[in-house]
C-alpha cells in the first residue's frame, strides 16, 4: 500500500508550486507565513492550501502559521526530492541537450549518470560533463550502471523500440517527451507525459477565448 495513495493528483500536481514558492520565501529570509498570506501570494484560497496540506499531516500551528523552512522540507520530502534515482536521457539533439543542460536534476531527486544517442555526430560530444554514448551500448551500461528513470528525447517513431529494450532492462519509469503513448503497451509503469505542444496549445484556446466577445456586448 502506497502511503499517500488516496491523495488525488490535483492535490500532487499542487506541490511542486508551494515547493518552488516556499523556496523563494527562504531565498528572502522569510521564516513564517500564514494560510492567509500564502494565499494572497499564489492564488489559492487559504482553505485550499489548508486542505491540501493537511492530506499530509498538519504542519501550521495556530496563531502561528508555517515554519517555511519546515515546511519546504516536508513538501520536498513528500515529493521525493530527497532521493538520487538514477536517470539515462535517450536522445541528444536539440530538446535532449536542453534538457540535460537546463534540468536541475541534483534538486529534484535525480542524478543524470548517462546519455545516449544513434547519430554518429553526437556521439562522443560532450553534455554537462558526460560524454554521449551510443545506443547501441544501451543494455551493457544499464548491466554496469543501475538505472531507475529513462528519458525520452527521441522522435515518436523510435520510441517504441527503445522502450522494449529499457523494459527488458527491468527500466519502468520514464519521462517522455516523445509524443508516444508509452502505457499503450506497458501497464505496469510509471510515465509523466511532457506535452509542449499541448501547452502551447491550451495557452493559444485561453488567448483565443479571452479575446472573443460574446455577439451580444459587440
Amino acid at each position: 500500500m502506497h502511503k499517500y495513495e488516496n491523495i488525488s493528483a490535483p492535490v500532487i500536481k499542487r506541490l511542486p508550486r508551494y515547493y518552488r514558492f516556499l523556496g523563494e520565501l527562504l531565498d528572502k529570509g522569510v521564516m513564517r507565513i500564514s494560510s492567509r498570506e500564502l494565499s494572497d501570494k499564489m492564488g489559492f484560497t487559504a482553505s485550499q492550501i489548508r486542505q491540501d496540506l493537511n492530506c499530509f499531516g498538519g504542519f501550521g500551528q495556530q496563531g502561528y502559521g508555517y515554519s517555511v523552512e519546515s515546511l519546504y522540507n516536508e513538501i520536498g520530502h513528500i515529493l521525493g526530492l530527497d532521493h538520487k534515482y538514477k536517470a539515462i536521457l535517450i536522445g541528444a539533439g536539440n530538446l535532449g541537450k536542453a534538457v540535460a543542460v537546463h534540468m536541475s536534476f541534483e534538486k529534484r531527486g535525480f542524478q543524470l549518470i548517462g546519455i545516449f544517442d544513434n547519430d554518429p555526430a553526437k556521439v562522443g560530444t560532450v553534455i554537462r560533463d558526460i560524454s554521449v554514448a551510443d545506443l547501441d551500448g544501451l543494455e551493457e551500461f544499464c548491466a554496469e550502471n543501475p538505472t531507475d528513470v529513462a528519458i525520452f528525447c527521441v522522435p515518436k517513431t523510435a520510441t517504441q523500440a527503445i522502450a522494449d529494450r529499457l523494459y527488458k532492462l527491468g527500466i519502468k519509469n520514464y519521462w517522455n517527451f516523445s509524443h508516444y503513448d508509452l502505457s499503450i503497451h506497458y501497464d505496469d509503469i510509471i510515465v509523466e507525459n511532457v506535452h509542449l505542444n499541448d501547452s502551447l496549445m491550451i495557452l493559444c484556446y485561453r488567448i483565443s477565448d479571452a479575446n472573443d466577445e460574446p455577439e451580444s456586448t459587440k
